[in-house]
């Protein structure tokens, strides 16, 4: 028990130690901050004769501009490095988890159960994730694979994303370009929508889809959140920048508007596309609740798998020998492993990671340039 609460205490103690160095640097900064405010304030209200950077007020006759100078470049130093620091504290707090997670994920069971954590592995457990691809669980007489949760994962989110973007480029541009009647008021009902909370549909959705016969399918994963009322609000915006004497110019050469939308509008908001196709692919991807709740295991989704139990299950085929398990049973076929789990989020969060380092700039672009007309 008293080791228990020193590794309470010993992790305990280095996030309070994180925590107050960040705000003492925080506070620093806010006071170097506010003296140059302070400073650069106090010398535009006094009136003084300036030649270039001398001042020659009265009573700065003995006033040492080297000095001064030199002040002023130790305090602009001083303020960076102030800055950077409180910038890298956060930067550590912000990454801890993901690198808890990460070297979690290779050790052994023993060492993530002792009583006082290591920050740094003991030995590398690589196994850990050659078992997770090996994992199957039996679920209601079938036997559920890594191999078949992946498969429902890139089917639901592939198709969901595809023609939920067809659905809102061609509604965007609908509200943009074309003129009927009501546009304006359904526009404004289409925005209302936005205000009420997601988790208030899922039991009118439920019933709606369990009279249908939809359940445990790729159907009930995919038509129910194929609008986005956000995405269609952020593509319509990008439209309505675009100039209405290109629209003209493309009727007169006999272009139709879905010819205008194909070669002209698509092209010129390709960022924004962009970022709608991989915001909602990740959207897919992380969704957890709906899969859990209308579907069996066999037709669930990659983050139902991750939360569900990791055991030391004897492998008849293995690199390792044949009836190979990582701790030769020791802790049993029905005890769920830590290390696993860990392993597994790192493979679920691994293409996320991947996606979002290289199309980082086209998510950044596309939803800034949204915001901005003209």
């Amino acid at each position: 028990m008293s080791n228990l609460l020193l590794a309470g205490s010993s992790a305990t103690g280095w996030l309070v130690a994180l925590g107050v160095l960040l705000i003492i640097a925080g506070i620093i900064v806010a006071i170097v901050m506010s003296v140059q405010i302070a400073r650069t304030v106090r010398a535009m209200k006094r009136p003084a004769a300036v030649v270039g950077k001398w001042d020659l007020s009265a009573g700065d006759e003995g006033f040492d501009v080297e000095k001064a100078q030199k002040r002023a470049k130790t305090m602009h130093i001083l303020k960076n490095v102030l800055v950077y620091v409180f910038l890298t504290v956060c930067a550590l707090l912000a990454f801890l988890p993901f690198y808890w997670m990460l070297i979690s994920s290779v050790k052994t069971e023993v060492e993530f159960r002792e009583s006082v954590p290591t920050f740094f592995p003991h030995s590398f457990q690589w196994k850990n994730y050659w078992m997770i691809f090996h994992q199957a669980t039996s679920a209601s007489g079938a036997t559920v694979s890594f191999d078949q949760i992946l498969v429902n994962t890139l089917v639901v989110g592939l198709l969901s994303t595809f023609l939920g973007l067809v659905i809102i480029v061609v509604t965007a541009y609908a509200l943009a370009r074309m003129e009927f009647k009501g546009k304006n008021i359904l526009f404004a009902v289409m925005l209302a929508t936005m205000m009420i909370p997601g988790e208030l549909f899922t039991v009118s959705n439920y019933v709606t889809v369990a009279k249908a016969g939809m359940m445990n399918s790729y159907t009930v994963l995919i038509l129910p959140f194929l609008v986005s009322v956000y995405y269609i609000y952020l593509l319509r915006n990008n439209f309505m920048q675009i100039p209405n004497s290109l629209y003209q110019a493309a009727k007169i050469d006999g272009l139709s508007d879905l010819g205008y939308l194909i070669k002209v509008m698509i092209p010129l908001t390709a960022p924004t596309l962009v970022s709608i196709t991989l915001l909602r692919f990740i959207g897919t991807w992380n969704s957890y609740i709906w899969p859990q709740l209308v579907n069996t295991p066999p037709w669930r989704m990659i983050t139902n798998w991750v939360t569900g139990g990791f055991v030391d299950r004897m492998q008849p085929t293995s690199p390792w020998g044949a009836n190979w398990s990582i701790y030769n049973g020791f802790y049993g076929s029905s005890m769920s492993l830590d290390t696993l789990k860990m392993a597994a989020v790192c493979m679920v969060s691994l293409p996320l990671l991947i996606l979002f380092i290289f199309c980082r700039k086209y998510i950044m672009r596309g939803v800034s340039k949204s915001g901005t007309k003209g």
